[in-house]
């Protein structure tokens, strides 16, 4: 019987901590929530390794770093609403922050909103438009980017005069089916 306690704690001492993410909230809540329940029950033993896991066809949990980075740069608050994309991890984390949201699928449309914050688990080739258009004013969009052999962790802040997007850290998270690079020929 694998000692997944001992291991939740591992995680968060070895590839959280380490990493800069400094809001005790989010390493308390990783310290406890059974990430395990997230993965196929055959790969339960991968919960905690510092690689991505696949828990449905084309959909991945990002690495304990990376998501727990991402979760840090949009600064959850108690009351404030989200959207998870194919998200289920970085969901369960920031509900327990205080946080009310709203899972969808990657391939489905984005409720109206607006919310608060939009987090997406696995990278796609451009964050698309109808995720930040759901975007409330100062609502941040944490998502991994990814064209080539890296990606790059983007944070999309909403302001009134539009939507700034800057990069926070290099990610290798797989693309989300679906959500490919389009290569085409330039002339």
């Amino acid at each position: 019987m694998a000692d997944f306690a001992a291991a939740r704690l591992n995680m968060v001492e070895s590839q959280v901590r380490t990493q800069d993410v400094t809001d005790v909230r989010i390493t308390d809540v990783m310290r406890t929530l059974p990430r395990e329940d997230f993965v196929p029950e055959g790969r339960a033993f991968q919960a905690y390794a510092d690689l991505e896991v696949e828990y449905a066809p084309g959909r991945w949990l990002l690495k304990p770093r990376d998501v727990a980075k991402l979760i840090y740069a949009l600064r959850p608050l108690p009351g404030e609403t989200a959207l998870a994309i194919s998200a289920p991890y970085a969901a369960a984390v920031i509900a327990a922050l205080g946080v009310t949201v709203t899972q969808i699928d990657a391939g489905q449309a984005p409720p109206a909103g607006p919310f608060d914050i939009v987090v997406c688990e696995g990278a796609v080739a451009r964050a698309p438009q109808a995720w930040t258009a759901v975007l409330a004013t100062n609502g941040r969009l944490g998502v991994v980017e990814r064209s080539g052999p890296v990606g790059q962790a983007c944070l999309y802040v909403r302001a009134e005069g539009g939507v700034g997007r800057r990069d926070l850290f290099d990610s290798f998270s797989p693309v989300l089916a679906g959500f490919e690079p389009q290569h085409g020929f330039a002339f």
